[in-house]
């Protein structure tokens, strides 16, 4: 019992303010030397070598901002299911029409189907169906370039030379194929021990 009012005691001493004693001040953080310049070397302000369109005048002036028209969204719906398939059809006032759909194919792959259009600086309408899954994103639209056909035939020495190392290949792999079965095979020649 005495133990524990001892260790009380103690307890309550070492928990008292002590508001006789000033703490130490801290010392002010010394800067860090700066370094001493390189030799021959003077500093030169950085140079603007880029200026984005639009952004100054020439002369260096500010060039005045036009104001840029909101463009309202007439439409944006968004479907989220308990599946993870989901819904979005969005479209806005200046002709921009997007709608996607998404499920969850075999073995948890997405599949995004989907058709967008807009209207071309020209004033044409672009209208691109696309779907996306495991063989990659595939889009199908009327302005999308086609590869010309190829413009020429090919010329003879080339499918000579095509033919030339078809020939030299597998006369590679024959002789890579001798070579293993020559190494395999067990010698029938026994020498006595000596």
């Amino acid at each position: 019992m005495r133990a524990v009012i001892l260790a009380i005691l103690v307890a309550v001493a070492a928990a008292v303010p002590q508001y006789g004693y000033p703490s130490p001040p801290t010392p002010a953080p010394t800067p860090a030397p700066t370094p001493a310049p390189t030799p021959g070397y003077e500093y030169q302000e950085p140079q603007q070598t880029y200026l984005a369109p639009g952004t100054r005048a020439e002369g260096g002036e500010e060039a005045p901002e036009e104001p840029e028209e909101a463009v309202p969204i007439l439409k944006d719906e968004r479907v989220n299911n308990e599946d993870g398939s989901y819904t979005v059809d969005v479209e806005t006032g200046n002709g921009i029409v997007f709608s996607e759909a998404g499920t969850l194919g075999t073995n948890n792959t997405a599949i995004k189907t989907g058709q967008y259009s807009y209207t071309a600086p020209d004033g044409s309408v672009i209208e691109v169906k696309f779907i996306a899954n495991e063989n990659g994103f595939q889009a199908e639209s009327d302005a999308l370039p086609v590869a010309p056909a190829f413009p020429h035939p090919i010329p003879d020495f080339v499918l000579e030379q095509i033919q030339f190392a078809a020939e030299e290949d597998a006369r590679i792999a024959a002789e890579a194929e001798a070579a293993l079965k020559t190494a395999e095979a067990p010698s029938n020649l026994y020498e006595r021990p000596q």
